[in-house]
């Protein structure tokens, strides 16, 4: 067994210049030897052979999507991918002495890194009220515990059930279905949080929430957009995707902030021209646009296509597609002809000659992809922007055809199968209505909670039960001073986790830890050995299942502890058999296929070599909103405002990181190592401020709340980043995210633009010796 870090790292920053492709040798090297830190090498063979292949572990990563059966690589697998799965592989344990050994207070000054490095919990625990210690608690008082609070609340309004993107199909059901027999519709999830303005913007435009493209769509497209998204550290499998359609003859523009790697070269450590030769280049086109600026982008995209087709009227614009499927196009037109381009200028400090290059390659191009993530959606105006770029591609017919389409990339690996599933706080009645029909109980109607608006409730003590299903709430949510005092104030916290982390260090009244199988796993129930489901970006459906020995003999899977509690808390209501449901997960799905479109048949379908593939009403041409076509939107031009003297700051992920949770300090594609309190400026707005390399600072965020945040102690880098822009590492800088700066319309916190001033670190001024 490998043997966790017994101290913190100390920080030893050491800065070298970017890397100007990404993977390559370096990549396996760097899996293998953090797989192997961490896991046997028996166990590292097993995970990576079976990873992503018919049958096997789905990647807990990313949602990118995998190749057909019969075309998928022996090891279809990145170097990120490889560290996951091995990180939940890892042979270090979380025993009950541990706990003995180590206070809650003194967890909660360990970083996120040091948590996670002391491997896998391995029984129930508990902190009780007025105590400083977790101490073993068993399955059967645990649970009961739970329900107990549960029953006794006043409303079932004052619980909130929260999960990430980790779960799986079968468990996210499962929970929506406690959830709401239990009597509420407070169902925050990490979309919340991630790419909630993109459904709400696809949801009113094209009548679904859900990209429209597939990974044969991105293989033969004419032009692909990569917006606001770095696939070299968070998606690195939709490299593979990429280095395919540009040897098919794509064109492929990225439009970032951040010169980042993997939009630049890619080296595909699979292929002999990844490891002895040069690559693949994979930007033609390399927009460096100001922070928030995209929405001004594509308005100035959209005013040179309309222009152009008054230019040479019926050559540009595709009527047919216009006329026949969609409304408002002529509002629009006459909004978008008065988008000032002064405004387009300023807000993406791009010159007209950058953008008309832009409309040329489009002109040039049958079938276009526009790929976006948070870069997009975490922006106070994420919803208008992504409203935008579905003007973009409805102009010349890029929707509902090969090739084509809206292309949102989502992080984490079934988060869309959550939604799918009812992990929604905004269900819409179609789906209640099915539950009503299905389960014999009315489901709630009012909407619930969603993550931002749980935080609000929690501080204002109508929240006293807090159920989490995965993921580390207090670190990925914003205002982290704020969230934790807010999950402070219940009655109790419950966490189901593999693995140790911030959010079991902030506890409620009391607070309970209880440890579930990993997705390497075998899970064996009554009903024998099961698998699960889980839905990639591209909306197919396929199976999941583990291959190793439970970390402890103590786990439970997060379908058999949420069964058992909605035993406990409903005693019998309304007739649903949990108990079925934990032994055979088919159940679940049988279930699951009479609510859930696209799903029927959904045992014997799932069980195909590469399962199902959702349909999508756009690609068949249908429309579902209320007018039964896709609406044109005016969108107001918009940008952030950064008063002299500030920065607009944007969080982000190392290349060594999952999700909230490091696994070194490093990010060699960015070329930092050994720190991770580090803040890349450009150069020139390091001189304009009077700062210089390596100079300490705090981090000031700037709201109009009045309250002062500071993330203290970090180490300015020049770095290639757009004039007036900052970034940081998250979830170190969630802390200077306002809890109420958020998207409008879909309340998404605005990460990616917060507002801050750099001054000198406190805490060196503290320990400078006087003159």
């Amino acid at each position: 067994m490998t043997k966790p870090p017994s101290e913190e790292p100390e920080d030893d920053l050491t800065v070298t210049r970017p890397r100007t492709w990404a993977a390559g040798v370096p990549a396996v090297v760097h899996a293998l030897e953090y797989s192997l830190e961490q896991t046997s090498l028996a166990k590292t063979g097993v995970d990576l052979l079976t990873m992503n292949q018919v049958g096997g572990i789905d990647c807990p990563g990313c949602a990118w999507a995998d190749p057909t059966p019969g075309h998928r690589h022996r090891n279809e697998y990145c170097e990120n991918g490889a560290k996951h799965i091995n990180d939940e592989a890892t042979t270090r344990r979380v025993t009950a002495e541990f706990f003995r050994r180590h206070r809650v207070s003194e967890l909660g000054r360990r970083s996120d890194m040091w948590l996670n490095h002391q491997g896998r919990l391995t029984e129930p625990m508990v902190k009780r009220p007025d105590c400083d210690h977790y101490e073993p608690i068993s399955w059967n008082e645990a649970l009961g515990l739970l329900a107990t609070e549960l029953t006794s609340l006043d409303s079932p309004d004052e619980a909130v059930f929260y999960t990430s993107g980790r779960v799986s199909n079968e468990a996210a059901f499962v929970l929506q279905l406690f959830a709401r027999a239990f009597g509420t519709n407070n169902l925050p999830d990490c979309s919340n949080m991630c790419h909630e303005s993109s459904g709400f913007a696809l949801h009113e435009t094209l009548g679904t929430g859900k990209g429209t493209v597939s990974l044969h769509d991105l293989h033969h497209a004419d032009l692909i957009f990569l917006v606001g998204q770095n696939p070299g550290t968070n998606h690195p499998r939709q490299l593979s995707a990429l280095e395919q359609a540009k040897l098919n003859g794509a064109r492929v523009i990225a439009v970032n902030t951040l010169p980042e790697a993997g939009l630049l070269r890619f080296k595909n450590p699979q292929k002999a021209r990844g490891v002895i030769g040069h690559g693949v280049r994979i930007a033609d086109r390399f927009l460096h646009i100001r922070s928030g600026g995209d929405l001004a982008l594509f308005q100035g995209l959209n005013r040179l296509l309309v222009e152009a087709e008054d230019a040479r009227p019926g050559q540009v614009l595709d009527h047919d597609f216009i006329r026949s499927h969609t409304s408002g196009f002529e509002e629009f037109a006459e909004h978008v002809r008065g988008i000032a381009w002064p405004d387009v200028l300023t807000a993406t400090g791009l010159t007209r000659t950058e953008i008309e290059q832009v409309r040329d390659d489009v002109l040039r191009s049958e079938r276009v992809i526009v790929c976006r993530a948070m870069g997009i959606t975490q922006h106070k105006h994420g919803v208008a922007t992504v409203r935008e770029i579905v003007n973009f591609l409805m102009l010349r017919g890029n929707l509902g055809r090969a090739g084509a389409g809206a292309c949102p990339v989502r992080g984490h690996s079934n988060v869309q199968g959550d939604r799918t599933m009812g992990v929604w706080e905004q269900m819409p009645d179609s789906f209640l209505d099915a539950l009503r029909e299905e389960f014999g109980f009315d489901p709630p109607r009012a909407h619930g909670l969603d993550s931002v608006n749980s935080i609000r409730a929690m501080r204002e003590g109508r929240i006293k039960v807090f159920l989490g299903v995965a993921g580390n709430f207090v670190r990925a949510a914003p205002d982290s001073a704020v969230t934790e005092e807010a999950m402070r104030t219940c009655r109790l916290t419950a966490h189901i986790s593999t693995k140790l982390n911030r959010s079991h260090t902030v506890c409620g009244r009391t607070a309970l830890i209880l440890p579930t199988l990993g997705r390497t796993e075998r899970d064996v129930q009554a009903g024998g050995e099961q698998f699960v489901t889980v839905e990639n970006s591209m909306s197919e459906v396929h199976t999941s299942r583990g291959r190793l020995k439970p970390a402890s003999t103590l786990l439970l899977s997060e379908v058999a502890i949420l069964c058992r509690l909605a035993r406990r808390t409903l005693n019998g209501r309304p007739g649903i058999p949990w108990e079925q449901f934990e032994a055979d997960y088919g159940a679940v799905r049988d279930r699951i296929s009479r609510i859930v479109p696209g799903l029927h048949d959904f045992n014997r379908r799932v069980a195909r070599p590469g399962g199902i593939r959702l349909p999508n009403p756009v690609n068949e041409g249908v429309f579902p909103t209320a007018s039964g076509t896709a609406l044109f939107t005016c969108n107001a031009w918009q940008m952030p405002q950064v008063p002299e003297g500030h920065l607009l700051l944007q969080t982000l992920r190392s290349h060594d990181q999952w999700n909230t949770i490091p696994y070194t300090p490093n990010d060699r594609y960015r070329g930092i190592h050994g720190s991770r309190r580090v803040v890349l400026v450009n150069p020139d707005d390091m001189s304009e401020l009077g700062l210089s390399e390596r100079e300490r600072v705090d981090l000031v965020g700037v709201w109009t709340d009045g309250t002062a945040r500071r993330a203290e102690d970090f180490e300015v880098v020049p770095y290639p980043i757009t004039r007036g822009s900052a970034a940081a590492y998250y979830p170190e800088t969630q802390v200077l995210v306002p809890l109420d700066s958020v998207a409008e319309i879909s309340n998404q916190p605005t990460s990616k633009a917060i507002l801050v001033r750099l001054e000198p670190a406190v805490a060196r001024l503290r320990t400078a010796p006087q003159a």
